[in-house]
């Protein structure tokens, strides 16, 4: 994953301070002179499938309904989600109403017709006429997608928590939409620095804005071990009782976790939990003496360096752990995967990695679950169906990228995150006050402009399974650092992820960025201000930057 120091001033920053660099406020009030008229039915990230536009507008007004189909608890579910974003803003009832896809209002459509059968288990279908706004999709996750895209369509100020201006229009048209790849992720790491409930669960409502379905939560690494496990419980009380730098840490109850599982199901992502081994494991070495070969419990460790630990890969009490720690979590997650780490372990030798990756890996299948591992997994020899995180950069070694393509070519899935691309702790230019530069420095433009599907050289474009955003936190310790880091970087690569090669174009997608600059400000969100973008100015600050 790879690690450098860094500075004390980065954890002396606030949130205030992280959006004064922003060049903004916490919630600037959105200009309804800004917007004359409603938006392109396309000009949203990610860029959909297939767009045509025509046709007079839609209006929301007092007497607009939500339409869901009799009997349809998901559909109602959805329904009153959207509902409950428009009202305030709106200041209108919009009561979601039993009656079916007949009537005006917005409609929702689960199993209809109109093309959501055919649009698979994520897409959707978006119909706007004068009468009505309609969503039909095969599945719940496509019609939650597709309420996202008319989220974008309406005016940024229908974001605000409290009564703004109408009208409230949608562009008429049709938007066919699915995404190009099955798993689009982001990762939070919460072991350097740990993250509440809470804000992981605001993190999440922002992936969902942009069709994320995967949060991967590292869980485990040096640092801090974040989830409570009744087997072996010395992990979260005594390994979770510090993070980088010091500080309290924290830890995950397991009704703590299943919440964070029960919201992330709710906005249609999956968890992807990860215990990070054989190396990244002093928490656990710490709180348990015979995780070690000597016997010596390890001390707490709160810097930032790596590589220097190793689980004991000739002691069975390390598969006595592996199977606990697998089983109980593999039971509390509900989603296909587990992640099991793998990088960085320079304290365990090549021969003893593989043989601990041989026992490891079945522990895994047993409890119902696929692998996921970075790509040194490549190096051992990966179990069937498993899939590679691969993090490398421009500058790593020629015959380590030929070993991950060797192993797509023989069947292993990859996941694409190149640091270079799609780290979202890498810092922007060398003025940013937060993150790191080992894989260098990550504007917006260079975060989006690379092709999953053609990445690796002679790995096939079918093995990649599509794309994910790590967040590192050895310097974030605030939901505002987090966002600033994250924003707008993430949108971008969830366009990657979701959007067909075709619509790939940085001069068409820095326009249709910049448009969600004005939804950030009304959620509060402290993103970058890249100058590579052209943002529209905040209400009295002059004209928008060319």
């Amino acid at each position: 994953m790879r690690r450098t120091s860094f500075g004390p001033r980065c954890l002396a920053l606030t949130g205030a301070a992280l959006l004064l660099a922003a060049g903004g406020t916490a919630a600037p009030a959105v200009s309804a002179a800004a917007e004359p008229g409603p938006a392109p039915l396309g000009h949203v990230v990610p860029a959909p499938a297939s767009v045509r536009p025509g046709g007079d507008p839609y209006e929301i007004t007092a007497r607009t309904v939500v339409r869901v189909p009799p009997g349809n608890r998901e559909a109602a579910r959805i329904g009153g989600y959207l509902a409950g974003l428009l009202r305030p803003s709106t200041g209108y009832r919009l009561p979601v109403v039993d009656s079916g896809a007949d009537g005006p209002g917005i409609r929702l459509v689960l199993d209809g017709e109109d093309g959501g059968a055919a649009s698979g288990a994520e897409g959707y279908r978006l119909s706007v006429t004068a009468r009505s706004v309609t969503v039909s999709a095969r599945e719940g996750a496509g019609l939650f997608h597709g309420v996202q895209t008319l989220r974008q369509l309406l005016p940024a100020r229908a974001e605000s928590t409290v009564r703004q201006p109408g009208p409230w229009t949608v562009a008429g048209g049709v938007v066919t939409d699915a995404p190009r790849y099955g798993y689009r992720g982001a990762m939070l790491d919460v072991a350097r620095h740990f993250f509440t409930v809470g804000q992981v669960k605001r993190y999440i409502d922002q992936l969902a804005r942009y069709k994320y379905n995967a949060l991967h939560l590292h869980l485990s690494d040096d640092q801090g071990w974040r989830i409570a496990l009744g087997s072996w419980p010395r992990l979260a009380a005594y390994g979770g009782s510090t993070q980088v730098g010091g500080g309290p840490g924290g830890f995950y109850s397991r009704d703590d976790y299943r919440e964070i599982v029960r919201h992330a199901a709710s906005r249609y992502l999956t968890v992807v939990p990860e215990i990070d081994m054989p190396g990244h494991t002093n928490a656990a070495l710490a709180s348990y003496a015979r995780l070690n070969c000597d016997g010596v419990a390890r001390p707490l460790y709160t810097g930032t360096e790596v590589g220097f630990s190793s689980l004991c890969v000739a002691k069975q009490d390390t598969y006595d752990f592996v199977e606990d720690v697998v089983g109980e979590l593999a039971a509390l997650t509900p989603g296909p995967y587990l992640h099991i780490g793998g990088d960085e372990a320079h304290s365990t030798g090549p021969a003893d990695y593989a043989a601990f990756m041989d026992r490891v890996q079945p522990v895994v299948a047993r409890h119902g679950k696929t692998v996921i591992g970075w790509h040194q997994l490549a190096g051992a020899r990966p179990a069937p169906g498993a899939l590679l995180q691969y993090w490398g950069y421009g500058r790593t070694g020629a015959a380590e990228r030929a070993q991950v393509a060797a192993a797509a070519r023989a069947g292993a899935g990859l996941i694409l995150s190149p640091a270079d691309r799609a780290y979202l702790d890498m810092k922007y230019t060398k003025d940013t006050p937060l993150g790191l530069q080992w894989a260098g420095l990550v504007e917006v433009r260079q975060s989006y402009d690379w092709d999953p599907g053609g990445y690796l050289t002679d790995a096939p474009a079918s093995a990649v399974a599509g794309v994910e955003a790590p967040l590192w936190t050895e310097t974030i310790t605030t939901s505002a650092q987090l966002e600033y880091m994250a924003f707008p970087r993430l949108a971008g690569i969830a366009e990657l992820g979701w959007s067909p090669p075709a619509t790939h174009d940085w001069a068409s997608y820095r326009v249709r960025l910049a448009a969600q600059g004005p939804r950030w400000d009304a959620l509060g969100i402290a993103y970058y201000r890249s100058p590579q973008v052209p943002w529209p100015a905040p209400p009295g600050q002059g004209r928008p930057r060319p």
